[in-house]
């Protein structure tokens, strides 16, 4: 990615973020490039510049985001109009295209909409920005500290493929364990992502994934 490139995303992250969340996502920027030297090295730019963009519209209130919603033409279920915290991959995926349409497309534009709930089918390149996301330095909770301890203790000790799918299940595992305890509403992607990950694991879906990481 050119220098000039980059800081116009980064000043688009900026101007719409407040402190802490840009320094996270800068720091989610870096970690999608580490993890894309090791999956998707023909890919770096484009996993650069979904982790630039995949919290634009985070830092704006619930209100605001539906009227995204409705501007984008987005229709929403009763679930998801109750989620705050789902909406913004889904309102930032739009603005992100809208003031990128030349960049974010395919698995830029995708990576942003399930970074926060992964779904069913997930792409290689859609799960590096999910976990670049979750395990990215400056993440304090310990469950993130320990996913990318998992991580990175074993990613060249076996199979990368089977390792990412690996890392995919546990921070499914994590995230419906931790919105089981809370009482809080669990996104229908992410039971279907997890779902998802453990089929392909268990079953000939695995083929399909590792052929993607070719």
């Amino acid at each position: 990615m050119t220098g000039k490139l980059r800081k116009e995303l980064a000043r688009c992250a900026e101007e719409r973020m407040s402190e802490k969340r840009f320094l996270h996502t800068e720091s989610v920027a870096r970690e999608a490039v580490e993890l894309g030297r090791i999956y998707l090295p023909e890919d770096l730019d484009g996993l650069e510049t979904a982790a630039w963009l995949h919290d634009i519209t985070k830092d704006l209130d619930h209100g605001r985001q539906l009227q995204l919603c409705g501007e984008f033409g987005i229709m929403l279920d009763k679930y998801r109009a109750q989620s705050p915290g789902v909406l913004h991959a889904i309102t930032g995926a739009e603005t992100a295209a809208a003031l990128f349409p030349d960049l974010v497309t395919g698995n830029v534009k995708s990576a942003i909409r399930y970074h926060t709930t992964g779904r069913e089918d997930m792409t290689v390149f859609e799960s590096l920005i999910y976990l670049a996301d979750y395990i990215e330095p400056t993440r304090r909770h310990e469950s993130c500290r320990k996913l990318r301890e998992y991580f990175y203790s074993d990613v060249s000790g076996k199979d990368m493929k089977e390792h990412l799918a690996d890392t995919m299940i546990k921070s499914f595992d994590i995230t419906v364990g931790y919105l089981l305890e809370s009482g809080s509403l669990i996104d229908p992607d992410t039971i279907s992502a997890r779902n998802w990950f453990v089929r392909m694991k268990n079953g000939g879906l695995f083929r399909e994934f590792q052929e993607r990481l070719q």
